[in-house]
């Protein structure tokens, strides 16, 4: 096993824990807020899908197209909003998942062995120093926002799955 093997492992576990903790969910579930003041798990997956699309394109890479106006829907400023219409379904940010991991073990399969220890992207290296750290972020990231997912489910009387 290599470093890439070990990045497309990052990729593939995130994808599925992410997928079984929202398989369950109803759309409206995905607006539920564990406590007051934090993030609903609409806003986390729209937030996942445009910031690896971001890291993608960052990186020179290319990146599946959203629809129109999606990134300016997953901002800072709109993680406050629970207006339903604001957001996508269940459906549309899984098949955004779905092509978002493809694009990811794409960009890892395209990148070198050699441009792994390179500087990452100037806008992101104070997190991701190297290429290498963005290609495990794209995977890892999902990792990250899935444990706040946690909280959500337990709040909906939901299993606890891992």
């Amino acid at each position: 096993m290599n470093a890439k093997d070990v990045m497309r492992e990052v990729a593939e576990m995130s994808h599925m824990v992410v997928r079984f903790y929202i398989e369950d969910l109803t759309d409206a579930d995905l607006l539920v807020r564990s406590v007051p003041g934090t993030n609903h798990i609409a806003w986390q997956m729209g937030h996942l899908v445009a910031g690896t699309a971001s890291m993608i394109r960052a990186l020179g890479r290319t990146a599946p197209d959203l629809p129109a106006g999606f990134e300016q829907s997953y901002t800072k400023e709109t993680a406050s909003s629970d207006d339903p219409s604001k957001f996508h379904s269940k459906a549309e940010y899984l098949a955004l998942m779905d092509r978002m991991k493809a694009a990811t073990l794409a960009a890892i399969d395209a990148t070198g062995d050699a441009e792994l220890a390179a500087p990452g992207p100037e806008s992101m290296r104070e997190y991701a120093p190297t290429v290498a750290s963005v290609l495990t972020l794209l995977g890892s990231h999902w990792l990250m926002h899935a444990g706040q997912f946690v909280p959500i489910r337990r709040k909906l009387g939901k299993p606890a799955l891992f």
